[in-house]
């Protein structure tokens, strides 16, 4: 089946034509076909893919298929934030990350389900339905971009676009076994993603291997007129980083202290003797507990959010506010209540104070690390149903990627366990200091090709 092809490697058999475009479409809406009523991982399918993909069959992606996260404003193309708010909006333009993949040849097959306004971690809080996690169906995707998370493991396209606001890429990339890179923030626009938390949303790649999203990155990165918080450094190959030596790297092991971790930690600590072997000198690092992240990423986040979906009125497009999901209640509420007159300075000044000393944390542990490790997640995917009651799962399943989303650090998941009996994945998380998303992908290609646990390469 060519649709359980890498990207990489659908380019490289179309340029040789060994297959044909056409086959891998055939195939591809096969599998949508057969999985997608099950798994609910595509909320709208693009009828007109294949034959766009005609014409871009010249260019860098070469037409293939590539599943987007269903907050990017696509043309004419349904755009619902997996609101019912949005139910059945048509977005007058394009966002600059569609517009870039585009651009580069790719074909947007479908738009793929999300928590509601991208508010969770499980695609439970979706209004079309959870998404389910293709290793097991008893359990989550994770999220907020299970389904673009769902769909490349599930081979439903080649590559995905997903979103980061506080590990929305990469913790549901390790829950369904695949690689999720969040760039620096600024390195990808954000222009025409429905915003989140705007000092924090990081649009990136979800992808089969290390090298897909290397290629993929190269696509979407770059500076956009449109969006002031867009970095205009230059873009270097991100390719070029690709079976690079780790020899001699400097690498710090992050929350080895953590209690809850000790499970998940053993396991990390074990795998990454893979990139010991490899010449990197391995030692434990110690950083601010990720645990401090949570509050300063709470309150951060809920402020940004109740001032983000103030536009959502009904007024000019959209049903009215009553529309808006139990999640996104309880969020603008809490947000509106910090930046409140009397309470701005006691929670939403105190937590960016915070968040400061993580910025200048990191940037101490940088001056001796290339970069560091810990596990994506605190374990395992969970049970479906696990979000109702809790409040704060999202923020706690998180937990190790917060204070790198809050400070803009780039990183990336990377497979590196799978368990026998219920066929679920675990993670690992690789950092950089910012703008050195090379290095990241440098230690996380070396992990892949010299471990097993990615079962996506070939």
């Amino acid at each position: 089946m060519l649709n359980k092809l890498t990207l990489k490697q659908a380019i490289d058999k179309l340029n040789t034509k060994e297959i044909s475009l056409e086959e891998i479409y055939e195939d591809t809406n096969k599998a949508i076909a057969d999985k997608n009523k099950d798994l609910n991982i595509y909320l709208t399918l693009n009828t007109k893919a294949k034959d766009q993909a005609k014409l871009q069959e010249k260019k860098s992606l070469k037409g293939l298929p590539i599943a987007v996260k269903d907050n990017f404003l696509t043309k004419n193309l349904r755009t619902t934030a997996s609101s019912k708010i949005l139910e059945n909006y048509l977005p007058q333009y394009e966002s600059t990350v569609t517009k870039n993949l585009q651009n580069a040849g790719g074909v947007i097959i479908g738009k793929t389900n999300l928590d509601a306004w991208a508010h969770g971690s499980s695609t439970e809080t979706s209004d079309f339905g959870r998404t389910l996690n293709p290793r097991n169906t008893d359990y989550l995707p994770g999220g907020s971009s299970g389904g673009s998370a769902a769909a490349v493991a599930t081979d439903v396209c080649l590559a995905a676009i997903g979103s980061e606001t506080a590990g929305s890429i990469r913790q549901p990339a390790a829950w369904c076994g695949v690689v999720g890179l969040k760039p620096t923030y600024g390195r990808v626009s954000r222009y025409g993603t429905i915003a989140m938390a705007s000092s924090t949303d990081s649009p990136g790649p979800i992808t089969k291997t290390v090298e897909d999203a290397a290629i993929m990155l190269n696509q979407i990165a770059g500076h956009d007129s449109n969006d002031a918080t867009s970095s205009s450094k230059n873009i270097p190959d991100f390719t070029a980083s690709l079976g690079q030596s780790v020899k001699g790297l400097k690498i710090g092991i992050l929350y080895s202290e953590i209690s809850e971790l000790t499970d998940t930690n053993k396991i990390l600590h074990e795998q990454i003797k893979v990139l010991e072997s490899l010449g990197a000198e391995i030692s434990f690092a110690k950083a601010l507990d990720p645990k401090l992240a949570i509050s300063v990423y709470t309150v951060v986040q809920r402020s940004e959010v109740s001032s983000n979906l103030s536009r959502y009125s009904g007024v000019r497009y959209g049903k009215e506010r009553s529309q808006f999901g139990d999640e996104a209640k309880r969020r603008v509420m809490l947000g509106t209540f910090t930046l409140s007159k009397g309470y701005a300075d006691k929670y939403y000044d105190t937590a960016q104070k915070v968040r400061t000393l993580f910025r200048q944390d990191f940037e101490k542990l940088f001056e001796k690390y290339d970069v560091l490790i810990s596990a994506t997640s605190p374990g395992y995917a969970k049970k479906i149903g696990a979000t109702e009651g809790s409040a704060m799962f999202g923020e706690l399943e998180d937990m190790l990627l917060e204070p790198s989303s809050i400070t803009g650090l780039p990183g990336a998941n990377v497979p590196m366990f799978k368990d026998i009996e219920t066929n679920l994945h675990l993670g690992m998380n690789i950092m950089a200091a910012m703008w050195r998303e090379d290095l990241v992908i440098q230690v996380a290609d070396a992990f892949e090709k010299n471990s097993k646990w990615n079962d996506k390469k070939q």
